[in-house]
């Protein structure tokens, strides 16, 4: 969890570069790997939008609990603990998502794409390779729905909702959702089409791309949990990160959307091309 400027502008700005960044998380990876995989054979119609649809169930869980969130807010307070606690679950969440996907490149067969690990499917185990055989829209966007129920995403969505409510009712917290859910539309719809892309063509180059994307992502959730220790135990630290919140998730965005762009690029050179 982090603190939220007081200013509406930069509160709009921030909350969507949380979606943009919330896009990039390990779990919304593997699933939309796994759905785009899946549909490659059973839907391939399917399978360049399953990021998109992905996104919209989970977006619309999102708006649902800032709605909510936004109405009881005028009978209940959000306690002191629940941020400090919601720090820390989104630290050791971070370090195990980092953790999970270095090791899962590093074991990687080398003639196999490196595939993102989530914690969520590490828990659900058989179910989620039931969950990423959805062959429809609906049900690729229930799965979407599903994924939001969880601790890191309600709490992102209670806390911006809290915040919408010094600027106004349910409408501010609406706003905030859906800038929220558009941001991770843009990168879970950009991440769904390049793997479709991958998979259509597994040669040595989109095999260097899948891992170049992979250990990004790793890389950045180790330090982003490491940073967030830091501000936790280190009081100079917490005040010096105070009111760069939006600069720093625009940063995390960018070097993951370079990755990104790079893993995209690597995969539009010819076939036929020499990795040396």
């Amino acid at each position: 969890m982090v603190s939220l400027p007081q200013d509406w502008t930069a509160l709009c700005l921030l909350v969507f570069v949380l979606g943009l960044k919330h896009g990039f998380d390990a779990d919304h990876l593997a699933t939309i790997d796994g759905l785009t995989r899946f549909n490659t054979r059973a839907n391939p119609r399917l399978a360049s939008v399953c990021g998109v649809l992905f996104s919209l169930g989970h977006g619309a869980v999102v708006i649902g609990i800032a709605l909510s969130v936004s109405i009881l807010a005028q009978q209940w307070k959000i306690p002191e603990w629940l941020e400090v606690f919601g720090a820390w679950v989104s630290i050791v969440l971070l370090a195990a998502l980092g953790l999970v996907n270095l090791h899962a490149v590093l074991r990687a067969e080398p003639t196999a794409m490196a595939q993102p690990v989530g914690i969520q499917g590490r828990i659900f185990g058989p179910l989620f390779g039931r969950l990423t055989r959805a062959a429809n829209p609906g049900l690729v966007a229930l799965v979407g729905a599903l994924f939001a129920l969880s601790f890191d995403t309600v709490s992102q969505a209670m806390l911006f909702a809290f915040t919408a409510t010094q600027f106004g009712g349910w409408v501010h917290a609406l706003v905030l959702g859906l800038l929220f859910m558009l941001g991770m539309l843009i990168t879970d719809g950009i991440n769904g089409w390049w793997i479709s892309r991958l998979i259509l063509r597994a040669d040595q180059i989109a095999l260097i791309a899948s891992r170049v994307m992979s250990l990004v992502v790793a890389g950045i959730s180790l330090l982003v949990a490491a940073f967030g220790s830091m501000k936790m135990a280190v009081p100079a630290v917490e005040a010096w990160s105070e009111g760069r919140e939006l600069f720093f998730g625009m940063a995390v965005v960018l070097v993951i959307a370079g990755s990104f762009a790079l893993s995209v690029r690597l995969t539009t050179l010819p076939a036929t091309a020499k990795v040396n």
